[in-house]
């Protein structure tokens, strides 16, 4: 049996993610804000997410696993990766099973952080049946994760990646089985038994997990601290993750850095844009023109930058910075950019890089920042550059690259490989 898991990050604590019925340790970056939440969590801490058997990258099986069987993944995984004592974070169905790992292992958790989370399935809804039939039915729409996450499912390019979500998760009848066993769910009788320290987290709000279950789970083990939000979504990487994640390392580390959120440094692929002779073109046509221009050229940038979920960090007088969480997505963004500026007479130059940058406010800064603006900086008109890193990183995703040579760029260490993007 083959169990897929990822490791973030070299903190001195171990942090176990175990998810619902629906995970793919790959794919769940492609979703809006996932990538940035586990990025913070791994400031402090080595951060483990996996895929159950049967779900994700993981083995698949025939049926469903029982809890007993998630439990000897869970640890498997520490075995294998040499973590003797973890803190668990257990989200939506993966409470149940974190529950039992942390009564029946209390060696091995350090703390049980619950978000999210139930003690009995059958219990939480009427018609519990008729509600796993219903979600057979959809599987893979997207109409299950947009109820997970209401919040990003106002955006149907989003919708399309949570039905891919789910369909990379299980197939529809491995996740009807899956639920099914999960309707046998029931760890009341066990919670008094957890004597590890407990943190229950919920969201008042929650469409999935009634805010009700979360107060029983901290009222019936012993010395369980909860926490409850007054708004957003059942998914812990969606809303106001600030509070959420200080709550998280204040219980397992003793103090928060709540600070240092303003100042965050995440991972990010850079897209710097350039209008070819913007001033020559500016004189040319005048500026009631010109000005017209500009305007069609910054609503066609954040039409295109949201299509492709990045943010448009701002415009720069005859182009724009923006940030991508995916690098294939910045790539195609600068692309198509680029070809819709040609078609209205404005030819761009657009350099990318992927590197660690400085979130400051609603601006961003740091090295990778520099670096995509000097890689644009060699652009020709209507080229898309790219960094090294960008063409590693995107490996299989599609895009054609051509070598542009080696180049110093100014005011950066070392000799850079820059290549040209096409589709």
């Amino acid at each position: 049996m083959n169990i897929a898991y990822q490791v973030m990050g070299n903190g001195p604590i171990d942090i176990f993610i175990v998810t619902g019925s629906v995970s793919h340790v790959e794919f769940l970056h492609e979703i809006k804000g996932y990538t940035a939440f586990m990025r913070r969590l791994s400031k402090f801490a080595r951060v483990i997410m996996f895929d159950k058997r049967g779900q994700g990258l993981s083995d698949r099986i025939s049926g469903a696993p029982s809890l007993e069987d998630r439990m000897d993944d869970v640890r498997a995984i520490m075995d294998e990766i040499g973590s003797r004592n973890a803190a668990l974070i257990a989200f939506s169905e993966g409470g149940a099973l974190s529950i039992i790992f942390a009564a029946t292992y209390p060696e091995r958790v350090s703390h049980l952080i619950l978000f999210g989370c139930f003690a009995c399935f059958s219990e939480m809804f009427e018609n519990p049946k008729e509600r796993i039939e219903l979600r057979y039915k959809n599987w893979g729409t997207g109409v299950m994760m947009s109820n997970v996450l209401p919040s990003l499912a106002t955006d149907p390019e989003m919708v399309q990646q949570l039905a891919k979500l789910e369909r990379l998760s299980a197939t529809p009848g491995a996740h009807r089985t899956m639920m099914y066993l999960n309707l046998l769910i029931d760890v009341r009788s066990i919670l008094p038994n957890v004597r590890v320290p407990t943190l229950v987290l919920h969201r008042r709000t929650d469409r999935m997990i009634p805010a009700e279950r979360g107060r029983e789970l901290a009222t019936k083990i012993p010395g369980a601290k909860y926490i409850e939000y007054p708004d957003g979504d059942h998914g812990y990487w969606t809303g106001d993750v600030v509070s959420v994640i200080g709550d998280i390392e204040e219980f397992v580390t003793g103090h928060r850095d709540d600070a240092s959120v303003d100042t965050e440094r995440v991972l990010a692929t850079v897209l710097f844009t350039d209008i070819v002779g913007s001033t020559q073109s500016a004189v040319e046509m005048g500026d009631q023109t010109w000005r017209q221009l500009l305007e069609n050229h910054d609503q066609i940038a954040k039409q295109m930058v949201e299509r492709h979920r990045g943010i448009l960090v701002k415009t720069t007088g005859d182009g724009i910075l923006a940030t991508f969480d995916g690098p294939a997505r910045a790539v195609r963004c600068a692309l198509s950019f680029g070809a819709v500026s040609k078609q209205i007479g404005l030819p761009l130059r657009a350099g990318l890089h992927t590197g660690e940058i400085e979130l400051r406010g609603r601006d961003i800064g740091g090295i990778a920042v520099h670096a995509a603006a000097r890689v644009m900086a060699r652009c020709e008109p209507n080229e898309v550059l790219v960094s090294r890193v960008v063409t590693d990183l995107v490996a299989g995703a599609g895009l054609k690259f051509s070598e542009r040579g080696s180049h110093d760029l100014k005011g950066l260490p070392g000799r850079w490989d820059l290549y040209a993007a096409s589709t």
